[in-house]
């Protein structure tokens, strides 16, 4: 698949790699400062003049950039140096520019979606940040350093590999994802698991969860986005099952206010200070006992507002296995994980995978008694 497809995304087995793709992206993304009032959009589906003319795009647009655009976002945007596709990634920055929002933009005809933006945007003498990469328009971000602050993401990996050598020698890298809109990585800490969740595998073993214990490891999560989709960020985990188990809420920080790599830094050490505390709030869930655990489970699936079909599914299969008896909130946390792995074999993307796994840690906060009731309930 051509790194210009919109529907791009790589998968990576080792640091090395991942950070060799993620220099060479570097050199190809150009960060350039517009007017907004400046910019200006064109229609790009196959009916529009310009899919078929080529010689009106800049130099290195492709035929299978120009033709994988008609399919998706259907719209261009003209330079002084030629005009380039726009991404699907840069719909909601390029709309935040306009400000202008609505259900019915996207069904509107492209010629018609560019004149609507075309007017809205030249009310606006701001400055635009755009991110130009792999032969599109990635992102449109605000343009004051305020408002949007590039933290390239090589950058952020040396830091975060060096924060790791230093704090957890040892660590290995798990596995590495990229697309258009986001980057994640993750690494375990095999030899820190007797400092980080030795009492916690006591407790374990002490319910006769011993294999459990076992293969349990800590582990360390990475996600950053430069078209808007997420802030740098650093989540504690659990590996070793079917899925990654976030175990408290990210570090994050934002595009925002003029933060440098610096920043993401002094956000690492606050991550890893805290990860005793985050593997307490599981101890904790041992301890409080459910007298209804599957509806306590269908509940607090429903108030965290995870995918209908598939928290059905994992409630269904706890329900089977636990029939009427009483469980802790840790069983249930635990029978929440089947969650992300249905929605992995049914070929959901990375990124809703994340999203999913980083919703579910929600849960470590929540009264599980508050839901612990015997009436069910409609999901």
């Amino acid at each position: 698949m051509s790194n210009c497809q919109d529907s791009y995304c790589a998968t990576f087995r080792n640091y090395p790699s991942l950070l060799l793709h993620q220099e060479e992206q570097a050199t190809r993304s150009q960060w350039e400062r517009h007017r907004v009032k400046d910019l200006r959009v064109e229609p790009l589906d196959k009916a529009a003049p310009l899919y078929s003319d080529l010689s009106s795009f800049a130099s290195g647009v492709s035929r299978d950039a120009v033709e994988d655009t008609a399919k998706n976002l259907g719209l261009a945007m003209r330079m002084a140096e030629g005009c380039y596709p726009v991404r699907d990634t840069a719909y909601k920055s390029l709309l935040g520019r306009a400000k202008i929002s609505g259900s019915a933009l996207p069904k509107l005809k492209r010629d018609t979606l560019a004149s609507v933006l075309n007017a809205c945007l030249g009310l606006y003498g701001e400055e635009a940040l755009l991110l130009i990469r792999d032969e599109k328009v990635t992102a449109v971000h605000a343009g004051d350093a305020a408002d949007y602050s590039v933290l390239p993401v090589n950058e952020l990996l040396r830091a975060l590999q060096n924060k790791l050598d230093e704090r957890f020698p040892g660590s290995k890298f798990e596995n590495g994802y990229c697309d258009h809109s986001l980057v994640s990585a993750s690494w375990t800490m095999p030899d820190q698991k007797e400092d980080l969740l030795g009492a916690y595998a006591k407790l374990l073993a002490a319910q006769g969860k011993t294999t459990l214990a076992n293969k349990l490891t800590p582990g360390i999560r990475f996600l950053t986005s430069d078209t808007g989709v997420a802030a740098a960020k650093v989540s504690a985990l659990l590996t070793g099952g079917q899925c990654p188990i976030h175990i408290g809420e990210c570090v994050a920080v934002d595009h925002r206010k003029g933060h440098k790599v610096a920043d993401f830094e002094q956000a690492m050490d606050q991550v890893f200070a805290q990860f005793g505390d985050q593997v307490k709030k599981l101890e904790k869930l041992l301890a409080v006992e459910l007298e209804y655990p599957v509806n306590a489970m269908a509940r607090v699936c429903k108030k965290l507002s995870l995918p209908k079909k598939a928290a059905v599914e994992a409630i269904a299969m706890y329900e089977m296995a636990v029939g009427a008896n009483s469980a802790t909130a840790h069983d249930v946390y635990f029978a929440m994980q089947e969650i992300p792995f249905i929605l992995k074999t049914q070929g959901a993307p990375e990124s809703k995978l994340l999203a999913v796994e980083e919703t579910m840690a929600r849960a470590l906060t929540l009264r599980w008694s508050d839901y612990d009731l015997a009436k069910g309930v409609d999901y």
